[in-house]
């Protein structure tokens, strides 16, 4: 059974209390849910692994309370600190070399020398945060390759009875993962997300490098992933009969991301859409156009992966 917990201090204790003892909690950050377990407990991150699905080599994201303790297991640099200061806490995530003292579970890291590291923001990931005092690996809680989830109920959907709670703290507003910066050589932008590539390079002054092709350095590289049952089809400028449609702008859909084309309302849907969607059981899904700038760029790398061959 999964326990439905809420925000008040004493469920954030107890979701706290099961983290240290080796259980799985999903809780909400400002981007997607995550399913977090102790990131120094390599018997709990094995348990992330099989509740999702998730493949092996597919490292994981630590969640740290702030830029300090960030500090604690990965290499900081100025550029580590520009970064921290301009995003954090926020939808960033920085992979920097591994310390060698971290003390992190093998898999959370997968073998790697480098770490990805995020401040959440959102109260109730601080409350949980602060309150366990430790890093947390959280990948989204979501059986691996599908949707992201934005509610606690769409955790439930996935994951109920695999997985010891859920604290609920309602909608996440960004609903896109968090945007992936490499920081162990050149700076990288290893996923797009939920800050702009614009912003980074403005904060850094220079231009962000691309990734390796076929190197699997960050989590969510994987080319099938975040995908619904149907099939998808992007940059649709009209609609078949048999498909159910994700409309961009003033148009005839059956789900519209923003209907005044704002694409902060579109990231914040993306995934509920999807999910909705999902549920009508249509084999073919049809996607409007969406603008590949500022936030664009993170919806049409998470639509490119959802309509890939699975």
């Amino acid at each position: 059974m999964t326990l439905r917990l809420t925000s008040s201090q004493i469920d954030i204790q107890r979701a706290a209390d099961l983290l240290g003892a080796g259980d799985l909690i999903a809780f909400p950050t400002e981007t997607v849910y995550g399913l977090g377990a102790n990131a120094r407990d390599g018997r709990a991150v094995a348990a992330i692994y099989a509740a999702k699905g998730r493949p092996s080599f597919n490292p994981l994201i630590v969640h740290v309370a702030d830029a300090f303790r960030a500090r604690e297991y990965g290499v900081w640099s100025e550029t580590a600190q520009a970064l921290a200061d301009a995003f954090w806490p926020g939808p960033l995530s920085m992979v920097l070399p591994l310390r060698a003292d971290a003390g992190l579970s093998d898999l959370v890291t997968a073998g790697l020398d480098s770490v990805a590291i995020r401040v959440p923001a959102g109260d109730l990931a601080q409350d949980l945060l602060r309150t366990f005092d430790g890093p947390v690996a959280a990948p989204s809680a979501n059986p691996s390759g599908r949707i992201s989830p934005t509610t606690a109920q769409h955790v439930l959907n996935g994951l109920g009875g695999k997985i010891a709670g859920i604290l609920d703290g309602g909608a996440c507003t960004v609903g896109l993962e968090s945007t992936i910066v490499g920081l162990t050589g050149i700076p990288t932008l290893l996923r797009a997300g939920g800050v702009p590539r614009e912003a980074i390079e403005t904060v850094l002054e220079i231009d962000l490098a691309n990734p390796e092709k076929g190197v699997i350095s960050a989590p969510g590289q994987i080319a099938s992933h975040y995908a619904p049952r149907a099939k998808v089809r992007l940059n649709a400028h009209s609609w078949n009969d048999d498909e159910l449609t994700l409309g961009f702008g003033q148009m005839e859909c059956t789900l519209n991301l923003s209907e005044g084309a704002d694409l902060i309302e579109a990231a914040a849907n993306l995934f509920g859409h999807l999910h909705l969607l999902d549920a009508m059981d249509g084999e073919h899904i049809a996607v409007a156009p969406i603008p590949n700038a500022g936030l664009g760029a993170a919806i049409n790398d998470r639509l490119k992966r959802a309509a890939a061959p699975r």
